[in-house]
């Protein structure tokens, strides 16, 4: 039987409900897993599963904006306390690269960091740990880390909610629309990566 990620995430939905969708977005940022956990996708398909009525869309965007936010200020805090004695193991997740990488980004970008972060994989797992480490201000990280979430939850669970709604036999099209909210979620990695790579050059 082929892969299909699709099924395994409307599988995951389904069976654990709210809690599962909470979990996962939630240990994104809070545990920093957010590379390999499909939170784009696994929100997008929860608000396609909302307008066929297996969950409240009322509910289900507060739930992810909430767990977001808790998980983006737990990354903040293990920042704050342990700073840098995460990466000193350089292990496969905690290396240097991942940490200059990050770095680059969070120090070109700043407060805008926290408006996209949730967007882009990679940074919405170190962005928040980050923050703590240059020791941001929690009030500038507050705020616009309230706003990031607010956006991101809403956006991507409610175009799925909207899809779900106004086009017919939608599970047709479920594995290239995930395909293709995974693309779109990587272009803004890649653009910076492509950046960073020609100012190594210029």
């Amino acid at each position: 039987m082929p892969f299909d990620i699709t099924a395994i995430l409307t599988y995951i939905i389904r069976t654990f409900g709210y809690p599962g969708i909470g979990a996962i977005v939630f240990a994104e940022s809070g545990l920093l897993l957010g590379f390999i956990l499909p939170g784009d996708s696994l929100i997008f398909l929860a608000g396609l599963l909302a307008a066929r009525g297996f969950f409240d869309i009322y509910l289900l965007v507060p739930v992810i904006f909430l767990t977001a936010f808790a998980g983006d200020n737990a990354g903040y805090f293990i920042g704050k306390k342990l700073g840098r004695r995460v990466f000193e193991k350089n292990t496969f997740i905690f290396n240097q690269t991942n940490l200059q990488r990050t770095e680059a980004f969070f120090e070109r970008y700043g407060r805008s960091t926290f408006l996209v972060q949730r967007y882009i994989p990679v940074i919405r797992a170190f962005a928040p740990l980050l923050g703590g480490v240059g020791r941001m201000r929690y009030r500038t990280f507050l705020v616009f880390d309230i706003i990031g979430c607010a956006l991101w939850s809403l956006a991507v669970t409610v175009l799925g909610y909207f899809l779900g709604a106004v086009v017919p036999n939608i599970d047709r099209y479920l594995l290239p629309l995930v395909i293709l909210v995974v693309a779109v979620s990587l272009i803004p990695t890649f653009l910076a990566y492509r950046r960073q790579k020609d100012a190594g050059q210029g």
